[in-house]
């Protein structure tokens, strides 16, 4: 990697006390060691795991205080990439930041024609979806797919892929007004209900696949909801951590309920999906609708769209800006 080390200091978004807000502060960077560089970052997305790594519910013993971020793009000589896995942002310094150090391991190029605003979401949230949607869902074009939470950063995308595998998908969301645009992504019908009427809401629809990071009294609703032999895919429960299912109809309509843990994932199989989520964005297969771009000194405010039900799709840090 010579040639490709620098050193100094980097305005950062720290964590220095779980609960508490950020500190967007200059701190000195680590000086890389055998097999790292410092990137030059200019884009980071914000998901939920960051929020839950601020409050302590992710990561709970990672080091304080620490720059958060798990995923982002940054340039090094004439590369672009795209930078997530090997505790980024829960076990180590992150990704908010104007320079960052990381294992080169984790860097995939970005290829040509994908918007670096956009490639800055794939880490987490592009790979979730291809993961809930590909390879544990299993979608085909026989399918009939519901998406919950599908005006957020990984349903939004889940939609969209499902939808480009050629099934018929319905989208949950809590908004009426992101109806029209949830359709724009791929949606054929949008279900607007909260859990207690979601099974009713979707009547006789009968999904063949769930996509579900919402949990909490979701989960229950969309077994009640599904056909027999369905699968239902969790991979979050930004709705609740815990909620009651009803367990006679799953196991007589004979579903499977798949769990995906990223956060668990070797980073060469990371560095794959990554790699397959930016070939398909290059080839036009499907969207990643980012809703807003914020400079790092903000990163408190995006944090908060999170939970304020505002979001479709992605928002992310401009971090030179």
């Amino acid at each position: 990697m010579t040639g490709l080390v620098q050193t100094g200091r980097a305005r950062s978004a720290r964590l220095v006390a779980h609960g508490e807000p950020l500190v967007v502060d200059d701190v000195d960077l680590a000086d890389p060691a055998e097999g790292e560089v410092v990137l030059t970052m200019r884009y980071a997305g914000i998901n939920p795991v960051d929020r839950y790594a601020m409050l302590g519910r992710v990561a709970p013993d990672g080091p304080i205080p620490r720059t958060l971020g798990t995923e982002g793009l940054g340039t090094v000589g004439d590369r672009t990439v795209v930078v997530h896995g090997a505790g980024l942002g829960t076990a180590r310094d992150g990704l908010w930041a104007t320079a960052a150090v990381v294992p080169a391991a984790t860097m995939v190029d970005v290829p040509a024609g994908v918007d670096p605003v956009v490639a800055a979401t794939v880490g987490v949230a592009g790979v979730t979806a291809r993961r809930a949607v590909a390879d544990l869902g299993r979608v085909t074009a026989d399918d009939r797919v519901l998406v919950l939470g599908a005006s957020g950063g990984v349903g939004s995308m889940a939609v969209s892929m499902a939808a480009a595998a050629g099934a018929e998908v319905w989208g949950q969301t809590g908004s009426a007004s992101k109806a029209e645009w949830l359709e724009g992504q791929g949606a054929r019908r949008v279900v607007v209900a909260d859990a207690p009427e979601l099974a009713d809401r979707v009547g006789d629809y009968r999904p063949t696949v769930v996509i579900d990071p919402l949990g909490g009294g979701f989960t229950g609703a969309a077994i009640t909801a599904m056909a027999p032999r369905g699968r239902l895919v969790i991979f979050g429960t930004s709705a609740g951590t815990e909620g009651e299912v009803p367990l006679q109809q799953l196991y007589r309509k004979g579903l499977t309920v798949l769990g995906y843990a990223g956060l668990m994932e070797p980073i060469e199989r990371i560095n794959q999906g990554i790699a397959d989520v930016l070939a398909d964005l290059a080839g036009g297969v499907f969207t990643a609708p980012v809703d807003d771009v914020v400079p790092l000194g903000r990163v408190n405010e995006a944090l908060d769209r999170l939970t304020d039900r505002s979001l479709r799709g992605k928002v992310v840090l401009d971090l030179q800006a």
